[in-house]
């Protein structure tokens, strides 16, 4: 503060040397006695520092408005049956487009906790039009990807292609959420798929302590539910389980078709229209409604002495994807950044927390997250460390 004040009056009395009609004699002193004054406070550490802090913070609102201006816009279109379409056409020759469908673990019960998973892993096992195999030639076809996953709030279907193949992508994708075949050999054979895959993910301790994570802070709520679901579920789940989540889930007002890259928004609004059109509202019984989850401060703690190291994640409830806050914390979060053992220096890290961790041995990694759903979040730390 005190410098600040100081910079302002020796400013002032340089705009007095420029305007006061003193004799040459007056005038020189005054500019030496300015002089002297700038030596001086160029000396001043503080100052220079506040002055780059200050350019600094201007040369990168300038390049966050430039980075703005080069983001094409988000377009977004309602078809007459309630389907989304969003676009971001950046004018490239790839094109990523995908299907985007609310129903994910927190749609489930203890029952059918699993199923949507289950249903995403038979998706590219056949539709009525296509076998499995016909299915793999034609994106090879296309020199393209085809990907899913299952997330507690949303299941994902996508490819990445060619920007002149996106006719054909979303044709693929929207055969397979409308007309999956779901064979009693193909849930078979992906019935031990999934069941390596809980091995995998067991094994993986990041995994677990985010499960428990989700168990505890949303106990007694659907957020709680596993996205693979129990062993249970997934030895008994059978094609009318699957078919019944598709008929209550799968629905034209709970799809968003997203793409991004070399993709015309007109061009695959006229896509979605000619391929999706058929998907309905209707409902078999009664609408699935998506109840509040409750956050509940909590603890547990799982103690294995066979293993060396502890992993740790502390959260506390974060914003939903609608509020406010939600930018603010994904700022915060990658204020905090993340930091492993395998990186050079420490010391070269931007981030205080990142540079503490190495200098003073405090733990063997670190990621801060920030996880948002619909209504609520969790935002928080997860570290590797000596027990």
């Amino acid at each position: 503060m005190s410098t600040a004040i100081s910079c302002h009056d020796e400013c002032h009395v340089m705009s007095c040397v420029n305007v006061s009609s003193l004799t040459s004699k007056v005038k020189m002193a005054s500019i030496l006695k300015f002089s002297r004054s700038a030596v001086k406070l160029s000396k001043n550490s503080n100052v220079l520092k506040t002055y780059k802090h200050i350019r600094s913070a201007s040369t990168a609102q300038a390049e966050v408005k430039q980075a703005l201006l080069n983001v094409p816009p988000t377009k977004v279109t309602s078809l007459n049956n309630g389907i989304r379409v969003a676009t971001e056409d950046w004018g490239s020759q790839t094109a990523t487009i995908g299907i985007w469908i609310d129903a994910g673990s927190r749609y489930e019960d203890a029952k059918n906790n699993g199923v949507a998973h289950f249903m995403e892993h038979m998706a590219f096992k056949g539709t009525g039009k296509r076998t499995q195999s016909q299915l793999e030639i034609e994106i090879e076809d296309l020199g393209a990807q085809l990907n899913a996953y299952t997330s507690r709030e949303q299941t994902v279907y996508y490819s990445k292609c060619l920007a002149k193949d996106v006719p054909k992508a979303l044709e693929i994708l929207s055969d397979i959420i409308q007309n999956a075949k779901l064979g009693e050999a193909e849930i078979e054979r992906e019935r031990g798929v999934i069941l390596r895959e809980m091995q995998e993910v067991e094994s993986n301790l990041q995994e677990v302590v985010f499960d428990h994570l989700h168990a505890v802070a949303y106990q007694g709520t659907p957020l709680a539910n596993t996205i693979l679901g129990p062993t249970a579920n997934i030895r008994s789940i059978n094609s009318s389980d699957l078919r019944s989540y598709l008929d209550n889930h799968y629905k034209a007002s709970r799809i968003v078709v997203a793409g991004a890259g070399g993709v015309n928004h007109e061009d695959l609004v006229k896509l979605a229209e000619s391929n999706l059109s058929q998907v309905n509202n209707n409902y078999p019984g009664e609408i699935p409604k998506l109840s509040p989850c409750r956050y509940t401060g909590s603890e547990i703690r799982v103690r294995d002495d066979s293993l060396p190291l502890a992993h740790i994640a502390i959260a506390v409830e974060g914003a939903g994807w609608t509020d406010p806050d939600t930018l603010t914390l994904m700022v915060a979060s990658t204020l905090l950044g993340a930091w492993d053992r395998s990186q050079a220096s420490a010391k070269q890290n931007a981030t205080v927390l990142a540079r503490a961790s190495g200098e003073g041995d405090l733990c063997h990694s670190y990621q801060s997250f920030n996880t948002c759903y619909k209504d609520t979040g969790l935002w928080g730390i997860y570290f590797v460390s000596d027990p």
